[in-house]
């Protein structure tokens, strides 16, 4: 790929291991706010994590939901990084794949609750910056809003096992440390 008209941003396992996150920011993604991607690795990683930590989920089950992300979103898949992770610097070398797949992947960004591990200056040689998701989300909001309420709405829609009204997502926004997304959204939860 040799870019995105789209902002891109990669989204790191800690945001994609909590599904309500997982499912606004896809949800976000295939209305067109921004390009979504990832790589084997960060899936391998948030599945890993959600198995150690929840009996009640299989992961045969977490598979099929990577494969639904990977169809669900055009191009979000990167490869080819590899090469690069050994020639890029970060506090914690387990944290190297995602800034080398942001560089392949042609991010702008990495959503990541992570912030301390992607340091402004390591990121900003290579154009990318770290971004916290209830930042990120709220600049989405921002900078679409007809079209992220719409997502939202629609995504929240879609989840029926069990219903959630408006409210419920936005308390789970403020338990997933999503407080300006949350804030933002309870001024227009009858839009949602």
């Amino acid at each position: 790929m040799a870019g995105s008209s789209c902002y891109t941003a990669v989204l790191d396992a800690c945001v994609l291991y909590p599904a309500p996150l997982r499912d606004l920011l896809l949800s976000l993604a295939r209305e067109g706010l921004f390009h979504a991607r990832w790589t084997n690795r960060i899936h391998d990683e948030w599945v890993r994590n959600l198995l150690a930590n929840r009996s009640d989920l299989t992961e045969s089950q977490l598979r099929r939901t990577c494969q639904l992300m990977n169809d669900a979103v055009p191009d979000s898949l990167i490869d080819r990084w590899e090469k690069l992770e050994g020639a890029v610097e970060l506090p914690d070398a387990d944290d190297r794949h995602v800034l080398a797949a942001a560089i392949c992947g042609h991010a702008d960004a990495i959503v990541t609750y992570n912030l301390d591990d992607f340091p402004a200056q390591a990121l900003a040689q290579f154009g990318v910056e770290a971004l916290h998701p209830d930042d990120f989300l709220l600049n989405q909001i921002d900078l679409a809003e007809i079209q992220a309420l719409k997502a939202i709405k629609a995504m929240r829609a879609r989840l029926r096992n069990p219903p959630v009204c408006g409210a419920d997502l936005i308390v789970t926004l403020e338990k997933l440390q999503l407080p300006l997304s949350a804030a933002r959204l309870k001024a227009a939860a009858e839009l949602i």
